[in-house]
């Protein structure tokens, strides 16, 4: 099930998306939220009458650096051990399209498209054998980054949290399980239409499960919160006026627009 978050007529309101072709899709509305059982209403809207919202509204996102060893690599770091987390404050996360607006403070702004996982359930010191039952799905992320402030300073609060520094989206997939992740889907994105990142899951150092049992071995996750698996190589510049896409197999595609800071 793909589920989203959206806005119409002032409301907001989670749905479970329909349909195949883009301009077909519409939204049959979810009682509720999807961190219980819920029941579909059956009152459906269309998709291009509606504005999607960030699919969650995390309390944390974690997000695991240097977990592609190319990408590692191409940035002149070394592979670590075990896995290296950070975090990436609330008021970073913005919808599909939605605007990413460069900040005042850095010249080299970079695209990092990633597997992004919703937890379900609050959850801590999960063993590897419940993993799956705590996560709801998966979505697009892009870890924007300020690269030349991420070299420049040695935390990376500012680089990486800046407001609009994690877009997500376009919705939650539910019918993805770590297993077909560890097999391989395709990530990728691209930049006003050319192609700047490909890789697969299959390439990740630190597995999914692996993830989440490391960091919750030191601290609970909520339902709603959001974890970053790691970007593959070729990361690179963003401009102003860009409009990059990250499109990850089995989930669909988010998109985003590069704006001055106003």
């Amino acid at each position: 099930m793909r589920i989203a978050r959206f806005s119409i007529d002032g409301n907001v309101a989670f749905g479970a998306v329909e349909g195949d072709k883009p301009d077909e899709l519409v939204l049959d509305i979810i009682k509720g939220i999807p961190f219980t059982d819920f029941e579909l209403s059956g009152t459906k809207v269309p998709l291009n009458k509606v504005r999607l919202l960030p699919p969650v509204l995390p309390n944390k996102v974690v997000a695991f650096g240097r977990n592609y060893a190319e990408h590692a690599r191409e940035l002149g770091n070394e592979v670590p051990d075990a896995p290296f987390a950070f975090f990436k404050p609330s008021t970073s996360v913005i919808g599909p399209g939605d605007d990413i607006q460069y900040p005042t403070f850095s010249n080299e702004v970079h695209h990092e498209a990633e597997l992004a996982v919703v937890i379900g359930r609050m959850c801590r010191e999960v063993p590897r054998e419940r993993v799956k039952d705590v996560i709801l799905g998966y979505t697009c992320a892009n870890d924007i980054t300020a690269r030349d402030v991420q070299k420049r300073e040695k935390q990376w609060a500012r680089a990486k949290g800046f407001d609009g520094a994690c877009p997500l989206g376009p919705w939650v997939e539910t019918d993805i399980d770590p297993a077909a992740i560890a097999e391989g889907i395709t990530i990728q994105c691209t930049v006003n239409g050319q192609q700047r990142q490909l890789g697969r899951t299959s390439e990740m150092i630190h597995s999914v499960e692996d993830l989440i049992v490391n960091i919750t071995e030191a601290m609970t996750l909520l339902p709603g919160d959001v974890i970053l698996t790691g970007t593959p190589a070729g990361v690179g510049p963003l401009n102003v006026g860009d409009e990059v896409a990250v499109t990850i197999e089995g989930i669909g595609t988010l998109t985003n627009r590069v704006i001055k800071r106003g």
